[in-house]
């Protein structure tokens, strides 16, 4: 009795349903298909007898008073344009914001969008479909070093010292750079605190331990390097690296253990890098590396500081660094040796083109700190410099320029 009663409610809904009138609305292809057809079947402006009502039955839409078919038709007469006006013009409308409302609330309830929707007085999804369609924007903001009258002078006169003197009345030219030899130090770490991995549903995660995150091991490396040269063909005639080199010493193990025996040398990292090392592995390392790279006399070698608070102003902080951690950190290192030797090759493996578009960064930097007057490059557009070089001749005329102006009045 249950399948039977089943059976009839079936019978009875397919019955009312064939009652139910359906208007097909047409795709934007369909549309375009019927109005070509129409234009093949104008004579003198006028429709041929019959069209519509062929195109009607075709498309099975309204074929006894052919609305749909004549509205596609005027509407190409009026506009030009058959495509459905439905699109975005249908549906719940959404909800409107007024914009000087989110210039009201104060930025540290502007953090995540559902603080900012509650001070808005709207939902959470509202204001997630308001950044969607770019109406918000999320914005990454940083702390900036305090620079004082004192620093911006300086960071000034640094740019404008890398000016060709001659060019500073008529057309401003950066100096070639290629006897300059940039040299900072960086620590790499063995791993980092969180490590993002992509995997299968079924496959194990990783598990990785350490005593403690905040005293990872990491070696502390001294790194030169200088503008890479290249013959009119791009070709490269020297590479500009002039060496990589660890704060590490080799000392004997005082005990044995499962893995080696006693008096066994070992690679240990330095922990204090003071003046007295740094001093001699200038002198010992960092100034033969230079004249090997130079094999010849008459060395006129002048150490220059960069502006404090300035990272901007030298090219390993600047983008190299980035560069070879991003290749090391691809690499697992085990112990410290490891981690030297991994360091090493992503330093000799970084490709030359890109150590140069580098400088030339450096060159946009400077451009923009003088038409900053020395402030914080906060906003600052970088981008636009490709293998081939940049044609900074306009920018630093405006640069250099502004920079004279700024220093006068600062010094002043």
């Amino acid at each position: 009795m249950q399948t039977e009663d089943n059976s009839c409610v079936e019978d009875a809904e397919a019955q009312n349903n064939r009652h139910i009138k359906r208007r097909k609305v047409l795709t934007n292809e369909e549309r375009l298909a019927v109005y070509r057809v129409l234009l093949q079947n104008v004579v003198y402006g006028r429709l041929k007898r019959g069209v519509i009502s062929m195109l009607a039955s075709t498309y099975s839409v309204c074929k006894k008073k052919k609305k749909t078919i004549q509205r596609i038709w005027k509407q190409s007469k009026n506009t030009g344009d058959v495509r459905n006006r439905k699109t975005r013009n249908c549906g719940r409308k959404r909800v409107q914001l007024d914009t000087t409302l989110v210039q009201q609330i104060p930025l540290a309830k502007r953090t995540t969008l559902r603080s900012m929707a509650t001070a808005l007085k709207t939902s959470k999804f509202a204001s997630h479909r308001l950044f969607k369609i770019g109406v918000l924007r999320r914005h990454s903001n940083t702390i900036r070093p305090l620079l004082k009258e004192e620093n911006k002078i300086a960071r000034l006169k640094f740019c404008l010292n890398m000016l060709e003197s001659a060019s500073l009345t008529h057309d401003p030219t950066f100096k070639g750079m290629y006897n300059v030899v940039h040299i900072d130090e960086k620590c790499f770490y063995m791993t980092k605190k969180i490590e993002k991995y992509y995997s299968l549903p079924d496959e194990e995660s990783p598990y990785r331990t350490c005593k403690s995150k905040n005293f990872i091991h990491k070696v502390m490396f001294l790194v030169a390097m200088a503008r890479p040269r290249f013959d009119e063909q791009r070709n490269e005639i020297f590479s500009g690296k002039i060496g990589v080199f660890p704060f590490v010493t080799r000392e004997p193990a005082k005990r044995s253990s499962a893995n080696r025996p006693a008096r066994t040398l070992e690679t240990k990292p330095i922990t204090s890098v003071r003046k007295k090392v740094m001093r001699s592995f200038l002198i010992e390392k960092v100034l033969p590396a230079i004249k090997e790279k130079w094999p010849r006399d008459g060395f006129d070698i002048r150490l220059t500081y960069q502006p404090p608070n300035s990272p901007d102003l030298n090219v390993l902080d600047l983008g190299f660094f980035a560069a070879i951690q991003s290749l090391q950190q691809k690499e697992r290192a085990r112990n410290v040796d490891d981690l030297v030797t991994i360091v090493v090759k992503s330093f000799e493996d970084f490709p030359t083109d890109i150590s140069d578009m580098i400088f030339l960064t450096l060159q946009t930097c400077m451009i923009e700190i003088m038409k900053k007057k020395g402030a914080n490059l906060a906003g600052a557009n970088l981008a636009g410099v490709n293998s081939a070089g940049a044609n900074l001749a306009s920018s630093n005329s405006a640069g250099a320029n502004s920079g004279l102006q700024s220093l006068d009045a600062l010094l002043h």
